[in-house]
């Protein structure tokens, strides 16, 4: 049974704790905890969304149609 060269031993774990470091530095620390979703330690660093402000009411084109409607089904109705 031949043995292994040690030197090959530590190149193996030297790769995969790399590795391993890498993979844990590549992933975000956003976790789940009990239904809370938890930011990751750079949340600070974001950007900034901005949402402009708009109308309160989002149809009034479909609000006007229909008071149109309305009218016009009263003028027909007389």
């Amino acid at each position: 049974m031949p043995r292994k060269n040690p030197s090959h031993l530590l190149e193996l774990v030297g790769c995969l704790s790399l590795a391993a470091m890498i993979l844990v530095g590549s992933t975000g620390c956003q976790v789940s905890v009990a239904g809370q979703t938890l930011p990751s330690a750079y949340y600070l660093d974001d950007d900034v969304q901005y949402f402009p402000s708009g109308p309160e009411f989002k149809l009034p084109r479909e609000a006007a149609a229909l008071r149109a409607a309305r009218a016009e089904e009263k003028l027909r109705g007389q």
